[in-house]
């Protein structure tokens, strides 16, 4: 009679321990070293990490792309404050396009938790001082 396991004719009784890894039990001092090497690896982004992401998230947000960062702060709470300038309606001559300036905060890890729109004004106008 043929063989019609699909084990092309090997014994079921082979020693299970061949397959495995040889290091598949970890011993305490290794289990605490992964814990301390994982540590770091969660470890808080640095200010570039979150000027990346706060333009990022707020591009998929509202749709539109960062120009620029004009102010960039860590809060008491390690969270971050940034306020961002974004195109909000191109116009020709460029000097006449529509910009805004966002208020963006986010978390210690760079997380988005708030946006509001501060500002709108043309790209060729200054502010009064």
């Amino acid at each position: 009679m043929a063989n019609t396991s699909g084990t092309s004719g090997k014994s079921d009784t082979s020693d299970a321990s061949e397959n495995k890894p040889k290091n598949d039990q970890s011993s305490p001092s290794k289990t605490q070293s992964n814990k301390t090497q994982s540590n770091k690896t969660e470890s808080l982004p640095g200010p570039m990490d979150v000027l990346r992401g706060a333009r990022a998230q707020l591009a998929e947000l509202t749709g539109m792309e960062a120009e620029s960062v004009s102010s960039f702060e860590r809060m008491e709470d390690d969270g971050w404050m940034l306020r961002i300038e974004v195109l909000e309606l191109a116009r020709v001559p460029d000097t006449m396009s529509l910009l805004a300036s966002y208020e963006v905060t986010l978390d210690a890890y760079g997380a988005l938790t708030g946006y509001r729109r501060v500002r709108r004004y043309e790209r060729g106008r200054a502010d009064r001082s």
